[in-house]
């Protein structure tokens, strides 16, 4: 038979979890043909991958990625990486379906500018993306902010039942047309207000069309046994899966309690499908929120609108300059953006390495000055944490990004290397692959990341240059 391309010799991550083998990889078309140590056949582009890994590209569960990918459809930043999936609409905040009456509120104004919001329908989302030939596979989720700014004049109050049925049945139609699920981000002030049962209500769209909820919880501080246990009662009244995004504990006085967070998880899932994910990083990074100004850790400014000038350093140095308190200052730096230095290490090793804890980079493309983790999230699992620190085996990082979040969201043929599945696929060096973005410099693609192939395209090579575009809008 003829290939279109035939992988020799590597080491096969399969994204299973299971052990690794080595084999050759045969892809024809846009799917897996064949699988099997010694191939024979031809193929039009043969790659020796001696001492590489083979692996599923990687799945970027958690990203705020909605507009980028239909702008700069390359997306450098994440293939990259080795990644060729990427989950949108995170965090309660989605492009499709949202509209703007005004100006974009927080936290929705980090997806883009007014301009940007151009899909009121999952459907035009959809034909967005196709029509701009991303680099990378693109799922969505419906953000419940998004929802509530279209259907509320008031953002600082919970929704009256007229406008909560008007938002399922908008959450209906974007399920019907292949959205993932219903994403929620309970800590932004613009969704504080909402009552509980008010997310409830959306919830129990979601059974009926296989959705899931993934949430940006109420609180990552002190509350966050009884903001778990929220996320936990919805989905529970929803009778949907429930993903707990980028699972923290924030703030001084709460490192160290992933023990208790990863216990109630325990006893939790004996009942019920809930999981996580995790930025393999003790800083975070978002708007700047009054809430957690504090003087108990760092926080660097990554951009300001009054004060573009001020970028790159942090509030308390600003706030000295300027003779004024940490929350005098940063009142006149808002709109802006921030790195949090508010988590311990202990914590993210503990929840890293969670049995169903999946990897999400989190990060915010339209960032001046981004957390590296927007360009160097999975390569650092791979080497410093996998490699290096040996916190987990390969194949279990590598399933972590892969098999375990196909499963997950529901994306068919994705996940594996798997016989009859679509070619995306990453082959590295498990010797040298490694986060090379800095908090200091942040845009720098990973090292090791030798060749990436999206639905049986090759689109990322050694020279580190976007060579195809391939992507696709995939449906639930």
């Amino acid at each position: 038979m003829k290939f279109d391309y035939l992988f020799r010799n590597v080491t096969v991550i399969d994204g299973s979890g299971g052990v690794e083998y080595r084999a050759d990889a045969a892809i024809a078309g846009d799917r897996i043909a064949e699988i099997a140590p010694g191939i024979q056949g031809e193929a039009k582009h043969e790659i020796d991958g001696e001492g590489r890994v083979l692996a599923p590209g990687f799945i970027d569960v958690h990203t705020h990625d909605d507009i980028n990918v239909i702008r700069m459809p390359e997306y450098l930043p994440k293939i990259s990486q080795g990644i060729t999936t990427v989950i949108v609409g995170n965090c309660g905040i989605s492009a499709a379906t949202a509209t703007m009456k005004g100006s974009v509120p927080d936290p929705m104004n980090l997806l883009g500018d007014v301009e940007h919001f151009i899909y009121p329908t999952v459907a035009a989302y959809a034909e967005a993306v196709e029509e701009a030939s991303p680099a990378i596979n693109v799922g969505t989720l419906i953000g419940h902010t998004a929802l509530r700014n279209n259907h509320m004049d008031d953002l600082f109050r919970t929704a009256t039942a007229e406008e909560i049925n008007a938002m399922r049945s908008q959450l209906r139609l974007a399920l019907q047309q292949g959205a993932l699920g219903l994403s929620s981000g309970l800590a932004y002030a613009s969704a504080f207000h909402s009552s509980t049962e008010e997310v409830m209500a959306l919830a129990e769209e979601l059974a009926a069309e296989k959705g899931i909820y993934t949430t940006h919880l109420r609180s990552e501080f002190e509350p966050i046994l009884e903001a778990l246990d929220e996320a936990f009662r919805i989905g529970r009244h929803g009778k949907v899966p429930v993903v707990v995004s980028h699972h923290k504990c924030a703030g001084a006085k709460n490192w160290g309690r992933t023990v208790e967070t990863l216990k109630l998880f325990d006893k939790v899932r004996e009942q019920q499908d809930v999981s996580c994910d995790c930025y393999p990083y003790s800083a975070s990074s978002s708007t700047l929120d009054m809430k957690q100004i504090t003087d108990e850790f760092d926080i660097i400014i990554t951009w300001s609108e009054p004060h573009p000038e001020v970028a790159g350093r942090s509030l308390k140095q600003i706030a000295q300059d300027w003779s004024m308190s940490l929350h005098e200052a940063g009142k006149l730096l808002l709109p802006a953006g921030a790195i949090y230095y508010n988590m311990d290490e202990r914590d993210v090793r503990r929840v890293l390495s969670y049995p169903v804890t999946m990897v999400g980079s989190d990060g915010l493309p339209n960032d001046p000055m981004p957390h590296p983790r927007l360009w160097g999230a999975f390569p650092r699992v791979l080497g410093h944490y996998s490699r290096d620190e040996k916190l987990f085996p390969l194949t279990v990082a590598v399933h972590k990004m892969t098999g375990m979040s196909a499963a997950r969201f529901q994306l068919p043929e994705r996940g594996l290397v798997k016989r009859g599945y679509y070619a995306d696929l990453v082959m590295f060096d498990p010797e040298t692959v490694c986060d090379v973005a800095s908090f200091s410099d942040p845009q720098r693609p990973a090292a090791g990341i030798e060749a990436v192939m999206v639905n049986g395209v090759m689109s990322y090579g050694r020279d580190k240059q976007v060579i195809g575009r391939a992507g696709r809008f995939l449906r639930r």
